[in-house]
């Protein structure tokens, strides 16, 4: 009966790095976040939301950096689900920033049965993906620009609680939706 119950409240949590940018250059954006993806990106990452549509099919919560390549990336996946909401802006996913701030960000607004997209860039998410699954913030996977993690939280959203499900590279995503 606790495994049934475990599987009824379950929180998936699927980490989406941004999709291929342009290259940094202080000239173009003295401000990093304004940064967008290339057409190239742009076109790819759409390939990949695509993908991500098939295997995830909806989102109840759909969170993003506030760079603009991050929401770029957003968006396109809110646009390719069967239902998702419009991007939040979650400060806690910022270029540079810690990730343990992000569970409790997902504890306090997510519940259970629901399913949460985060948009972020490297290494956050994946120092995100290794404190859920050891409890430490080690970088135990690479996110390709476009890839994706999914993992579940049984009980609580906390360190150490995640479950890997699956991880795929945006042309793995891409792939998906032959």
């Amino acid at each position: 009966m606790p495994r049934k119950q475990a599987r009824t409240n379950r929180i998936r949590v699927i980490a989406v790095r941004h999709g291929p940018a342009e290259v940094r250059d202080p000239a173009r954006w003295p401000d990093d976040d304004l940064r967008p993806l290339t057409r190239k990106g742009e076109t790819e990452t759409r390939r990949a939301a695509r993908g991500l549509a098939n295997v995830v099919r909806s989102a109840d919560r759909l969170a993003s950096s506030s760079a603009d390549r991050a929401l770029q990336t957003a968006e396109l996946i809110r646009r390719e689900l069967a239902k998702a909401p419009s991007p939040e802006t979650w400060e806690e996913l910022a270029p540079g920033n810690m990730a343990t701030p992000i569970f409790d960000r997902i504890r306090r607004s997510a519940r259970p049965r629901e399913t949460v997209v985060l948009v972020g860039h490297e290494p956050t998410l994946a120092e995100f993906v290794g404190e859920a699954l050891t409890g430490e913030g080690l970088s135990v996977v690479h996110l390709t620009k476009g890839g994706a993690v999914c993992l579940e939280f049984s009980n609580a959203v906390r360190p150490g609680a995640g479950r890997l499900v699956w991880l795929l590279t945006r042309k793995q995503l891409a792939a998906e939706r032959d």
